[in-house]
């Protein structure tokens, strides 16, 4: 038979037995957690090159696009800049002309007018009969 001694020993033996086993256990599960995990990071790092780049494309489109927006507003600008000009000589060259041609028009039929007696002037109705009762 076993006395005290050796049958703690062996309890303890036994014990320390489950707890490697289960240890062993614990890091096998721990390996394939590591294993999967680095399959995936090295999945994203190759999605990622792609779409990085893709991106960086897409951002070089945009500043090509900006640059010709840039072009387009500075001959934008030009032409309202000459649309202003040739609205600004149009108004001198017609509208000095006009003025004059407007004022001889009035004085002609102004001296022309003076010898006719002057059209009647309206009357408000309160000044027609006497005004109102």
């Amino acid at each position: 038979m076993l006395t005290g001694g050796q049958l703690a020993g062996l309890i303890i033996a036994v014990f320390w037995a489950i707890l490697v086993s289960f240890l062993t256990l614990v890091l096998l599960r721990l390996s394939r957690l590591l294993k999967e995990t680095t399959e995936l990071v090295a999945e994203l790092g190759e999605q990622a090159a792609p779409l990085l780049e893709e991106m960086a494309r897409a951002v070089e489109q945009a500043g090509e696009q900006l640059d010709r927006t840039d072009v387009i507003t500075k001959q934008m600008a030009g032409v309202s800049q000459n649309v202003s000009a040739v609205t600004t000589v149009m108004t001198s060259v017609v509208s000095g002309p006009l003025v004059k041609a407007a004022a001889f028009s009035y004085g002609v039929r102004k001296a022309l007018g003076r010898s006719e007696a002057p059209p009647p002037r309206a009357q408000l109705p309160a000044q027609r009969k006497g005004g109102r009762r």
